[in-house]
């Protein structure tokens, strides 16, 4: 049993409009999500944790979801939405957003992970093999000269589960079939096609764990090609991994233990350990290699949040282990439920104070490991379109980036060690002493507490301490920003200007200004 259990939120991609309306547009490897789902819910109910489970067709939906939800922890098994699967990198920050701890890796580690380019130069730049490649982005062509001799793999570089891989997807260079498979990424996934050097004829699988603060390396597991034709490469398609009737699919089992050598295994296990920190892997993970024909391996892509359904890898390294499914459950919702609880519980630490309506609001710069909580709660309002989102987040990023030195000073209401406000302010151009406040925003369950008043107080302190002597605050004329304007006039913003229809038919840009009084903010 576990020891008082949190209450759990089961979340899995789900088709649009429903199973019954999505069977065209859902894949096979979505589908299998469905055996998690059961899996895990089978767990915690002989866990004795109350848990509950909903299907998200969209991010959008994701919000709503957790704004009515009184479950502790998400058990995260969301791993794409049609259309737009890099959104399911989203997920754990919206979570953290909402204070909701969320099992396995967070939003930073699945966004790298996704980009398989970026995912193996971070590898390579720690001493971790790699197997030398190339980018070729969409209608463009391989560079003469950019590769070697010898076979090569291309594949989408920002998808999951093989999907995009088959037979042909394995070349020879130089010869005519690179510019067809090349060709084919970009047609059907729009997005860059990585070429990367075929590595060996075996393949590795490592499933990791974290259990009491340490990362387990569990048996290694080699896929089995015995019964492979002779001229059939030796890979794990997407055949292979979701197509029942076909021939990969019964004849690429697992092997466990590998077959390797006491100093292989070794060295395999610490690199797998190597590439868990290096991704910043969270819970439960698998990394893949490929061992080239002198045996040495070589990291073909780390996998965090792993399919845990029965008869995949994961679960079959669980069972070599010895370590139950249950067992496995059990320690990632704790493990999640202790990190929010660690994040509600931590000191504050020194700095600005500003009173909200609740007691005092701690006030610094945001830094990145805000990043995700702000760009989280900013879409937890439901104010911002996806392309106001998309600005906030480049807004954020360059303040990240250049910090007191650039251009937009960003700043961050913290409470209980977790971010629940976000302001972000800069010199008007071309103009004398007036700013700009670019963003404000507050996490939705502190609205109304006092922190988006103590945010702002602080942002004009600060620009009456460098000179400024206005503000400047544009806004949306609809009905859902009423509450948002009637905020702007009790700090003492009075409308200066309205622009009709500018964002859209029926929704003007309204301008409001502030006349400030000089004075610092305190702790600034």
């Amino acid at each position: 049993m576990m020891r008082q259990p949190p209450t759990v939120l089961i979340l899995h991609s789900a088709p649009p409009g429903g199973p019954a309306r999505g069977k065209a547009v859902w894949r096979e490897s979505d589908a299998a999500v469905l055996h998690e789902v059961r899996q895990v819910e089978a767990a915690l109910a002989r866990l004795g944790a109350a848990h509950r489970t909903v299907g998200l067709p969209r991010l959008a939906d994701l919000s709503g979801v957790l704004a009515s939800s009184c479950e502790q922890v998400v058990f995260n098994l969301v791993e794409g939405f049609a259309g737009a699967p890099a959104d399911a990198n989203d997920v754990p920050a919206f979570c953290r957003a909402f204070g909701k701890g969320c099992t396995g890796s967070d939003t930073s580690c699945l966004v790298l992970a996704l980009d398989k380019w970026r995912s193996k130069a971070a590898l390579r730049a720690a001493g971790a093999p790699v197997p030398p490649a190339t980018l070729v982005g969409v209608g463009e062509k391989v560079r003469p000269g950019a590769l070697a001799r010898g076979r090569y793999i291309v594949k989408p570089v920002a998808a999951d589960a093989s999907e995009g891989i088959d037979a042909s997807c394995v070349v020879c260079v130089p010869g005519p079939a690179l510019a067809g498979a090349v060709g084919r990424v970009h047609r059907r996934f729009r997005q860059a096609a990585l070429v990367e050097r075929f590595v060996g004829d075996r393949e590795l699988n490592v499933s990791l764990v974290e259990r009491g603060g340490r990362v387990e390396v569990l048996a290694i597991a080699e896929v089995d090609f015995s019964a492979f034709p002779r001229r059939m490469p030796r890979i794990v398609d997407y055949a292979a991994k979701w197509l029942p009737g076909s021939f990969g699919y019964h004849h690429t089992l697992g092997i466990v233990p590998a077959r390797l050598t006491a100093r292989q295994a070794r060295l395999v296990r610490q690199l797998a350990l190597l590439a868990w920190r290096v991704m910043g892997c969270r819970d439960y993970a698998r990394v893949d290699f490929r061992l080239d024909r002198r045996g040495r391996p070589f990291i073909l892509e780390v996998n965090p949040n792993p399919d845990v359904s029965p008869d995949a890898g994961f679960a079959e390294a669980l069972a070599a282990a010895g370590l139950p499914f249950d067992d496995f459950v059990r320690t990632v919702v704790e493990s999640a439920w202790d990190r929010a609880s660690a994040i509600a519980s931590a000191p504050l630490p020194a700095g600005a104070l500003r009173r909200g309506k609740q007691g005092p609001v701690h006030i610094r710069r945001s830094e990145q490991r805000d990043r995700d909580t702000i760009l989280g709660f900013l879409a937890g309002t439901g104010f911002f379109r996806p392309d106001e989102m998309l600005i906030a987040r480049e807004v954020l990023d360059e303040a990240l980036a250049k910090g007191p030195d650039g251009h937009y000073q960003s700043f961050v209401a913290q409470e209980g060690g977790r971010a629940v406000g976000w302001v972000c302010f800069g010199p008007t151009p071309c103009t004398v002493g007036t700013f700009d406040i670019y963003w404000i925003g507050v996490a939705p369950g502190r609205q109304g507490c006092g922190v988006g008043a103590a945010l702002m107080e602080h942002a004009e302190g600060l620009i009456c301490a460098c000179g400024g002597r206005a503000t400047v605050v544009e806004t949306s004329g609809r009905a859902v920003y009423d509450s948002t304007r009637r905020f702007y006039g009790k700090l003492g913003y009075r409308e200066a200007a309205r622009v009709r229809d500018f964002y859209g038919p029926g929704d003007d840009k309204v301008i409001y200004m502030k006349t400030l009084t000089s004075g610092p903010p305190a702790g600034s």
